[in-house]
């Protein structure tokens, strides 16, 4: 009960926070492009060290800095991996960290989803001051090993991706790897009907799905009853769109799983599975709201690697049903300490339990780590520091009914002021995603600019029970009908409830929600005055012709039905009637560029308002958007709303 104890001393020691603003001028675009300042903060095992990644200046690549936790404004211990840029680290020992590099190796992406990257897996033992890097090129870290001190299990995909086969299907090979010699020991090499391992905390194997392709049928297999063989003990057809997801095992019973799965109902719950009896057993949690989204382990992974301490659902928060009394009141305790309290976790823990780091994460917190240690509370630092709570929006939970009665949940971002305000629809990626909108870059941007943001959970979103994913395309395609009628209601929903002004509407997405933004553009009910488009889909066959012939299954006939018999907007460009922005990264591996330019050929020749941003150097995803693509796309889009948005602007 150490931990209580220090927390209760920590609610004397309030942290000092930074002084009022003076002024609710909207933020320099700048602050907006930098990236994520300080990220990844961890606790050594023995509590005596604590370490973060920074990205010191706005162009700069992140580094990894260790201080004593005794002594926060000692100089710290720096480790830069030039010409590699670090992406995550994780403590292995007291004095060894391993690290996930990436490089870029190519000038040009290799065809659909072969990008310019590789990754590597490296470690650096702070002790010794020695950096080791492995040569083996898309390596995953699988466990980090807490009964064997500097030593990870490691997976790759033999032969590389280029695989016709499904990734989800494709076996990995998995090594046991001393991050401090180098040695490395094969474990187990996986196979089609057995593959996709999970390792427990000890490091061995108690967990794999395999694919019987025969059948047609996913089976998963356990080693918890028997540990010299794998017993099968689950088969589901893989046309089956219910989940069937194992999170974890009962440490005191290893026979019982937790499993998330459908079992029947629309909703997805937790369940029981005895392995014994080969079947479900009692169903621990269940909502008919939302679908229950996975498990919250104990926050101590080097004494309890295994242990499952709660269950976890998202709705307007992501909420923790906890098992484990003294997990609740430690994570209650610490809500009461941290500002701007939302959704907060401990992040890693020493393995005495005395020392931790604390991430808080909302719409008036772009994310911020704190240090707990000897009974002192102390902010280490914020993803974003020059964001300040009292200039960041609200944002609320909100649903309504779209026009044949569905009920769409969504997110709605309120800027700072009095409605109505002009205001943007911001349809997620995807689509078949779930999202949570506890911090978002862009709506906050777009909000602090005096923008309201909705982002619609539209049919085909996940976590809103099976009913609503698979309305999207289980009687058709509804892209650009039914689904975008979802956006099209959310925002006269907001006009009628009097937070929007119904001549000042715009649309703007990424990927299918860059999609989206076309379609929209080519409606002829044409209820917006601009559409802003990024990365977005233009030739549906052009798309999915790039993985047709991987498909199978559940996700066959989702995909194709979304894809084949959805609207197209390169069939519909000539309906065009609303001025268009076009945004696309030239080495995007995911929507390849060649979307960008078919779509920018035929409005040119139809003589269609629009301007096209090209990001030079960027991916289809966040984490390859540099400091300049983050400012180019931001001054591209807030000129375009406050100009060229329809008569006089957004």
């Amino acid at each position: 009960m150490e931990i209580m104890r220090n927390l209760i001393v920590a609610l004397a020691i309030m942290i000092s926070l930074p002084g009022q603003a003076e002024t609710s001028e909207p933020y320099p675009i700048d602050y907006w492009a930098l990236r994520e300042v300080i990220s990844n903060v961890e606790v050594s095992p023995d509590g005596k060290h604590v370490a973060l990644l920074k990205i010191p200046t706005k162009d700069g690549d992140p580094i990894i800095e260790v201080y004593p936790t005794e002594n926060l404004d000692a100089d710290p211990y720096r480790v830069d991996s030039d010409p590699m840029e670090i992406q995550q680290f994780f403590w292995v020992s007291n004095d060894v960290i391993g690290m996930r590099l990436r490089q870029r190796v190519r000038d040009r992406i290799e065809g659909f989803n072969q990008g310019v990257y590789e990754y590597l897996l490296a470690s650096v033992d702070i002790r010794r001051n020695k950096l080791k890097k492995y040569d083996q090129l898309g390596a995953e870290m699988e466990n980090v090993l807490p009964g064997k001190p500097n030593k990870i299990i490691f997976s790759y995909l033999p032969g590389g991706d280029n695989n016709r086969l499904d990734a989800a299907f494709r076996p990995r090979t998995y090594y046991e790897l001393n991050l401090k010699t180098g040695a490395k020991k094969l474990l187990l090499r996986g196979k089609l009907d057995m593959g996709q391992v999970e390792f427990d905390g000890n490091g061995n194997p108690w967990l794999a799905r395999g694919f019987d392709i025969g059948k047609g049928e996913l089976v998963w297999y356990e080693r918890l009853t028997d540990r010299d063989r794998w017993t099968e003990f689950h088969r589901q057809d893989e046309d089956s769109f219910e989940t069937f997801s194992v999170q974890g095992f009962d440490v005191e019973k290893p026979h019982i799983l937790f499993v998330t799965a459908n079992n029947g109902h629309d909703k997805v719950g937790l369940w029981e599975y005895d392995l014994k009896r080969g079947e479900y057993g009692e169903l621990v949690y269940r909502r008919e709201d939302v679908d229950v989204s996975g498990v919250r382990v104990h926050s101590n992974r080097w004494q309890e690697p295994d242990r499952v301490s709660g269950v976890v659902y998202a709705k307007d928060n992501y909420t923790v049903e906890y098992f484990d009394g003294v997990e609740m009141a430690t994570q209650r305790q610490l809500e009461q300490v941290v500002p701007n309290s939302h959704y907060l976790r401990i992040n890693s823990r020493s393995r005495d339990g005395d020392s931790l780091t604390v991430y808080n994460v909302g719409p008036r917190d772009p994310g911020t780590y704190y240090l707990l240690h000897k009974g002192r509370f102390t902010k280490l630092g914020s993803r974003q520091p020059l964001l300040e709570a009292e200039n960041l929006a609200d944002v609320r939970y909100i649903e309504y009914k779209a026009r044949d009665g569905h009920t769409i949940p969504a997110y709605m971002t309120i800027p700072n002021g009095k409605p109505p305000f002009p205001a943007i629809v911001m349809p997620h990626g995807g689509p078949f995603v779930s999202e949570l909108a506890l911090y978002d870059e862009w709506a906050q941007m777009l909000a602090n600019n005096g923008y309201l943001v909705l982002q619609p959970q539209y049919r085909g979103s996940r976590g809103r029970g099976l009913k609503h994913y698979t309305s999207a395309f289980i009687d058709g395609g509804q892209g650009g009908k039914k689904m975008q009628d979802d956006k099209d209601d959310g925002m006269l929903y907001l006009v009628e409830q009097g937070w929007a002004e119904p001549e000042r509407l715009a649309i703007f997405g990424w990927s299918y929600g860059g999609y989206a933004a076309l379609v929209a553009a080519s409606r002829e009910k044409q209820i917006y005055q601009c559409a802003i488009a990024g990365a977005a889909v233009s030739d549906n066959q052009m798309q999915v012709n790039y993985y047709r012939t991987r498909l199978r299954g559940a996700g066959k006939i989702e995909q194709l039905s979304m894809w084949d018999e959805s609207i197209s907007p390169i069939e519909v460009v000539d309906k065009v009637n609303i001025p268009i922005l076009l945004i696309h990264g030239d080495l995007d591996q995911r929507v390849p560029p060649d979307h960008a330019e078919k779509y920018r050929k035929a409005l040119l020749e139809l003589d269609k308002p629009f301007e096209y941003v090209a990001l030079e150097g960027a991916d289809h995803f966040s984490n390859t958007l540099f400091y300049h693509h983050q400012k180019t796309l931001y001054e591209s889009m807030l000129a375009y709303l406050e100009e060229d948005c329809g008569p006089g602007g957004l």
